[in-house]
């Protein structure tokens, strides 16, 4: 029995497709068959991508009454073209180049790229990648220079500690966090020229000081002459990056505050959810945006971030391991981060990962509930009058039947090593 296929068949009339490089592109157009002709008409053109010949070009286009421009989202390069042609009325879509291969065994120009792309467009074979509004571009900037930054703050930690260790120097065994107000004045101290182990460790504040004999052997190596002018150099150089970066982050967190104003609302709704956070909260609205008209369900959403395992069958069989993919790193690690948070709170997104790391693991139970937090986004964000309710950490046992209560807790004992006999009370 035939039944009404999802796509579209209908051509796009008047298209053209660009091939992106650094200093020049390639753009094809095509259009409707001329009066007294069968076939459809072509033009490629070779331009630069100077702010004047996109310019032109845009201006070529509106005269041509272009429907649609399509182009590879090839590194950032497609920027400029893409707003620029945006702000002249056009309609242009960001195609993911994956979608967009050639046929093996063909030449491959940037032409030839460029007249594929054109007929691949006007047969509406392709799907535009999401690029949000100018408001939320602005955000993403700022919230993934924000990790960018901390990244490398944290790298810049990490050349401190292993320098220490090639010093002789033992802080990172005794103090949990070396870069604290205690460990900093440690280390401002060697710096300027204090190699005494006693006098160093006497710097401990608050709990560090019940460790001051530990300090004391662990600032031995000073005295062995490890730590010299090498060391000094370049321990200073990276206190000082470390101390740029902090500066740097807390600008930013008061730029990301600005720009996240006009969505506070949204924002705070996102923040009511278990493992999220105020930071996560501008990260995933950066990310994703407002307007969830870009997905029209939930599950296109998780899609799109790449949460939903990966579906290949074929002869009845199953194969892969169901992997995701790779998706939005920033928007991943966000939503990860805040459904392992959640792992031990008493909340149904905890109770879910609980249920689920017992015989799934770590990862499965991480991305399942990182779809679920996913899903309650959506809805958020889709209906501005929804608010977030907690089904509780209870939500489970009480929809459980009374049988599958039994199975459960029988397996969980001979799991244990017990024989269970079950007899009803008297």
């Amino acid at each position: 029995m035939f039944a009404e296929a999802d796509d579209d068949e209908q051509i796009i009339q008047r298209v053209a497709a660009l091939d992106i490089g650094k200093a020049e592109l390639v753009c094809c157009v095509r259009l409707p068959a001329p009066p007294g002709h069968k076939r459809r008409v072509q033009e490629v053109t070779t331009h630069t991508t100077m702010v004047g010949a996109l310019t032109e070009l845009a201006n070529r286009l509106v005269e041509l009454g272009v429907e649609r421009v399509v182009m590879e989202a090839t590194s950032d390069y497609w920027r400029a073209p893409f707003y620029l042609f945006a702000a002249h009325g056009l309609q242009p879509w960001l195609v993911n180049a994956k979608d967009v291969h050639h046929l093996p065994g063909r030449p491959k120009t940037d032409r030839l790229d460029a007249v594929w792309l054109c007929k691949v467009a006007e047969r509406q074979m392709l799907r535009p990648s999401f690029v949000p509004e100018a408001r939320i571009r602005r955000l993403r900037d700022l919230t993934r220079y924000r990790v960018d930054l901390v990244g490398a703050r944290t790298s810049e930690k990490n050349r401190v500690e292993k320098l220490l260790e090639d010093a002789c120097i033992k802080l990172s065994v005794v103090a949990s966090d070396i870069f604290g107000v205690s460990g900093r004045e440690m280390l401002d101290a060697i710096i300027a020229g204090d190699r005494d182990p006693k006098r160093l460790a006497e710097m401990a504040r608050a709990r560090l000081r019940v460790k001051i004999p530990d300090l004391e052997e662990a600032f031995a190596g000073l005295q062995l002459g490890t730590f010299d002018d090498h060391h000094r150099f370049l321990l200073t150089r990276m206190l000082a990056r470390i101390d740029q970066a902090d500066r740097d982050i807390a600008a930013l967190d008061a730029q990301i505050e600005q720009h996240l104003a006009p969505f506070a609302d949204a924002a705070a709704r996102i923040d009511e959810i278990p493992g999220i956070g105020a930071r996560n909260a501008a990260v995933i609205l950066a990310e994703i945006g407002t307007d969830m008209a870009q997905f029209p369900t939930a599950a296109h959403l998780a899609s799109w971030a790449r949460f939903t395992p990966g579906i290949k069958s074929s002869a009845g069989k199953t194969k892969g391991n169901g992997s995701t993919g790779h998706g939005n790193r920033y928007l991943a690690r966000a939503i990860s981060e805040a459904a392992i948070d959640c792992r031990h709170t008493k909340t149904f997104l905890g109770a879910r990962y609980r249920r689920l790391v017992r015989r799934r693991g770590k990862k499965r139970a991480m991305i399942a509930v990182g779809r679920s937090i996913l899903t309650i986004i959506w809805h958020l964000l889709n209906d501005p009058d929804t608010t977030f309710h907690d089904l509780g950490a209870d939500y489970y046992d009480t929809q459980a039947s009374t049988t599958a209560k039994q199975r459960n807790h029988i397996k969980g004992l001979e799991a244990l090593g017990y024989k269970v006999i079950l007899q009803p009370a008297a």
